[in-house]
């Protein structure tokens, strides 16, 4: 085929999935001139899977991507259906927000915002290579047309779609998700270039129509009565709920039709060479899995409002159409449920992320990034999250800047994609709180004080909204002062209130910074005593209470954070022979090896290195170091 040359760019960015999009308008806000490619431009920012953004700890990601400067939060405020903030019977470091999306608004919305992005043109058209020069640098993409754009650096984002393979029962066929063409070509250009890929699989439940289901007999669930928005650009005033979900559950029957049939699942049936999620299972791995469970969770969700049609959340299958069909209707109040869209399994090319650098740069291959599920993750967040930096960082390259490096201890997308590069994932990597040991400070309430400051450093964050951080911190800062110096006198209504909350009352006066300690008090129940109480934002109130209510647990965990920030700053050169280090065990010097740390603090947590490993590898770079100062 004829190629022929059809632009010139500093970033291309391969998918418009979630991480794609972030990657293109990072990229291009920051003054690279970019191209965005999708295989069609109806699929921009698709759900392809549940119509929701956020949910436990990836709405911290949300909520740290829109303090860094990023689309995901934004839009998601301005689509959303329904709203609700999940944990909050637990403390503040768990809670995190999940709204249903309207997934055609989304999608629209997302569309409009890369189409209106000075810098940056959006293409539809399938990359088939990705070249590099003599040097091994990025230098060009090309389209199946044989069109070429040249390019300085790349980054891909191509989400399932990469040899994307459907799989409903028997049936197997070349696909990417809702039945748009997979990019089949790419794999071996990439191949050519050194990278390592491997295939993971996920999967969607199906859809059905609203009018087939009786929701008499189902648990309905309603969203919150006062809406937190995602982005703290956002005014929560006005912002509403427009439709309720509902619960249902599987029984006995609908066990027996699954495990009747489980010889007919391509999953069991060893069609599926990949790897699938470890904690987003299929219906039918829940039911073989957990064989003790009388019956499994599922939850109705509406698509949009302007369609019937409604996802069935934990419900996902590849078993053959008619027994999807059989077992759906075996559940209480799904009886006489009509499907739109069958459930199935996606299988796809994915990279190693051992193979990347924490800047989501190839190690390999100079100019090349990869975001997304294209590094082994699961979910829109992940991946939003991972093409945000990604974005940064192939802008910075072609400026000549210093790359970016997210920490684990100032936020959850640094724990993800130092969890990615450092420790790998065998299984599609999900983020959860757990995850991170910093939890506590990592709070979704003060992302934008852990981010908003290099957000704007960086140049994603006006000097408007800068402004707008810094007198929201002023508040919290005057709020807290105030509190520490007010005293309240031992009313009878004082006391009363103490009371009725389990707690003792008081004798004598009393700080108000001391009952709000207690765990039993919230900041608005002491409202009615405290008569100079400002009017502030719920936000700046709800940082004031945190803060003071933690207040200890908080101090130990940033000193946590200033012990082991040394090994974090402690560099390690590029060129080190690990094997030339006299006292390092086999195993770790294969792995140090494997993924060439750029610190001390990321070698010490790769699986297989001991803290004696690390213990010899301190006493050489300082002898090293006193060697070099010697000279």
């Amino acid at each position: 085929m004829q190629e022929y040359l059809m632009g010139s760019y500093d970033v291309a960015v391969i998918g418009a999935g979630h991480a794609g999009c972030e990657a293109a308008l990072a990229a291009a806000r920051l003054g690279a001139k970019t191209v965005l490619f999708t295989l069609s431009l109806d699929a921009v920012a698709n759900l392809p899977c549940n119509p929701s953004i956020g949910g436990t700890a990836k709405g911290h990601l949300v909520r740290e991507i829109d303090a860094l400067g990023g689309q995901m939060g934004q839009n998601a405020d301005k689509t959303f259906l329904q709203s609700r903030m999940l944990n909050r019977g637990k403390g503040p470091a768990v809670h995190s927000l999940r709204v249903q999306t309207d997934r055609r608004q989304y999608n629209a919305l997302m569309k409009h915002v890369l189409e209106q992005q000075e810098n940056l043109d959006l293409k539809q058209a399938e990359v088939v290579a990705v070249r590099a020069d003599e040097q091994g640098h990025i230098s060009s993409v090309v389209t199946r047309l044989g069109a070429v754009y040249s390019c300085r650096c790349a980054i891909v984002c191509t989400g399932t779609y990469l040899k994307g393979k459907i799989y409903v029962g028997d049936a197997c066929y070349s696909s990417g998700p809702d039945s748009i063409q997979a990019a089949n070509e790419l794999s071996q250009s990439l191949e050519q270039l050194g990278i390592q890929l491997r295939r993971f699989k996920t999967g969607t439940p199906a859809r059905v129509l609203r009018q087939s289901i009786d929701f008499s007999q189902l648990e309905e669930q309603q969203g919150d009565k006062e809406i937190v928005p995602f982005s703290f650009t956002t005014n929560p005033e006005g912002l509403q709920n427009q439709v309720s979900c509902f619960i249902a559950y599987t029984n006995e029957e609908t066990h027996r039709i699954i495990l009747e049939n489980i010889g007919r699942s391509p999953l069991y049936g060893g069609k599926i060479e990949g790897i699938g999620p470890r904690y987003c299972p299929s219906i039918e791995d829940k039911v073989m899995r957990f064989s003790d469970k009388p019956r499994h969770q599922l939850f109705i969700e509406p698509m949009g409002l302007d369609t019937e049609e409604m996802y069935l959340q934990g419900m996902s299958s590849s078993l053959p159409e008619d027994v999807q069909l059989k077992f759906y209707r075996s559940i209480k109040g799904l009886e006489n449920v009509r499907i739109t869209r069958n459930a199935y399994a996606i299988e796809y090319d994915c990279c190693n992320p051992l193979d990347l650098l924490p800047t989501l740069r190839f190690k390999a291959v100079p100019g090349l990034y990869g975001a997304g599920q294209f590094n082994g993750t699961s979910g829109y967040e992940e991946a939003a999250a991972q093409g945000l930096l990604a974005g940064i960082n192939a802008a910075r390259y072609t400026q000549g800047k210093e790359e970016i490096v997210l920490e684990r201890a100032n936020s959850y997308i640094g724990t993800l994609i130092d969890d990615l590069c450092t420790k790998g994932c065998q299984d599609p990597y999900r983020m959860m709180t757990s995850r991170s040991e910093y939890r506590l400070i990592l709070r979704q309430d003060n992302a934008d004080v852990r981010l908003t400051p290099l957000g704007h450093a960086i140049g994603l964050i006006s000097d408007e909204r800068y402004a707008a951080f810094l007198q929201k911190q002023e508040q919290v800062k005057q709020e807290t002062a105030r509190i520490q110096s007010i005293t309240l006198p031992p009313t009878a209504a004082l006391n009363n209130m103490l009371m009725q909350k389990d707690t003792a009352p008081v004798q004598t006066g009393v700080r108000l910074i001391e009952l709000l300690r207690r765990p039993q008090v919230t900041y608005d129940d002491l409202t009615p005593f405290d008569t100079t109480r400002p009017s502030l934002p719920k936000a700046v109130c709800e940082q004031v209470e945190v803060s003071i209510k933690y207040e200890g647990y908080i101090q130990k965990q940033l000193s946590q954070v200033r012990r082991q920030q040394k090994d974090e700053n402690t560099s390690i050169p590029a060129d080190i022979d690990y094997a030339q280090i006299s006292g390092l065990r086999l195993e770790a010097i294969e792995k140090l090896n494997r993924v060439r740390p750029l610190t001390v603090g990321q070698a010490s947590r790769i699986s297989g290195v001991s803290p004696a490993d690390i213990g010899v590898l301190l006493i050489h770079l300082k002898r090293e170091n006193g060697a070099k100062e010697n000279v």
